[in-house]
């Protein structure tokens, strides 16, 4: 089943995903991989899609990836204006 969101920005974190994931020096299908570590199942296209605002991050997901990047949840959602 399909989800249904009616906004065109489907997550805020996606800056820092990508920021934290390229600071780390690990590619999509790095993070992918070790994200399968954690039994959260997000191929390498899904990874470019949250990246890009264009997928919905759900709560386990989000934890799993600041874990994967070693980072606080909050750092995913820091706002590159205050940096």
């Amino acid at each position: 089943m399909a989800r249904v969101v009616d906004c065109i920005v489907q997550n805020i974190v996606g800056d820092n995903v990508r920021k934290y994931r390229i600071e780390r020096n690990m590619s999509q299908q790095e993070l992918s991989e070790k994200l399968e570590t954690y039994a959260i199942y997000v191929c390498r296209g899904s990874v470019s899609r949250i990246e890009r605002h264009e997928r919905t991050v759900t709560d386990y997901e989000l934890r799993a990836i600041a874990d994967v990047l070693k980072v606080s949840i909050y750092d995913l959602f820091e706002d590159k204006e205050k940096r």
